[in-house]
Formats: structure tokens, C-alpha cells, sequence
């Protein structure tokens, strides 16, 4: 499912103009793009799919996702993890911190392999479908 993100050519030199946030703001349109495509596959109505979208694309599902990763990540990637944290500031009123905190890590890792590995983005997100459909 992530073959559209393999396809992408690596964006040499751009990944490190941006800034934590700059990275997790396309990282969030990048997840978020991921799991619009895997679920328009799927019969159902429109408001349906949004809102199992929204479900895979808030705070607390990507802090799971991060979890999950973890054990496979290089310590570039935590490091972009950590950079996004700690950039991220307190988040909604109702949200938790550390949560929204690591949802934001977990986007500006996104957002950095998008632009500068993304066949390494595509075997990640591969990963966490396989672990998806095992727990299924």
C-alpha cells in the first residue's frame, strides 16, 4: 500500500533546510494522505472512511504508531523523533503533552524520510500494516 510513497524521488538537500515543525506539518499531510489511500480502497460511505481516517490520523494513534516503531528505528530517526518532541509545545487544551509531543516526533520523522529516504518511509509504514493485519 505505501508503493506511492517508494515512487517518490529523493528530495536531496531540502529535508535539511527544514526546521522539527516545518517537517512535521508535511509529515502530518503525508501520514495523512497514507491512510486516506489505504481506506478509499475499502467499501463504504464518505463520512465512514473520515472518520476511520481521523481515528489512524490523531495525536494518541501516531503515539502508538511511534511506539510500535521504535524497536526499528536507527538513531537518525529517533533523533528526528526527538527533535519533533521537543519542538512540539503543550498541544490542544484537552490533549496530553507527552502525547501530542510524540505524535509530533512521529510526523517530523515522517515529514524527514518522506523527503530524504522515502523507500525506508515505505518499508516502515509496510511494517506497521503487517503488525495491522496480525493483530486483525
Amino acid at each position: 500500500m505505501s508503493d506511492w510513497i517508494r515512487a517518490q524521488a529523493t528530495q536531496v538537500g531540502i529535508a535539511d533546510a527544514l526546521g522539527p515543525l516545518q517537517l512535521a506539518w508535511l509529515g502530518d499531510a503525508v501520514w495523512e494522505l497514507h491512510q486516506r489511500l489505504r481506506h478509499c480502497r475499502r467499501p463504504g460511505r464518505s463520512d465512514d472512511l473520515h472518520r476511520a481516517v481521523v481515528a489512524e490520523v490523531k495525536a494518541a494513534a501516531q503515539a502508538d504508531l511511534l511506539e510500535r516503531l521504535d524497536p526499528l528505528l536507527t538513531d537518525q530517526e529517533r533523533d528526528w523523533v526527538r527533535r519533533g518532541r521537543n519542538r512540539a509545545g503543550r498541544g490542544p487544551r484537552r490533549g496530553e503533552a507527552s502525547i501530542y509531543g510524540r505524535a509530533t516526533g512521529f510526523e517530523t520523522m515522517v515529514g524527514w524520510l518522506f523527503l530524504q529516504n522515502p523507500a525506508r518511509l515505505a518499508e516502515l509504514l509496510d511494517r506497521l500494516e503487517e503488525t495491522d493485519n496480525a493483530l486483525s
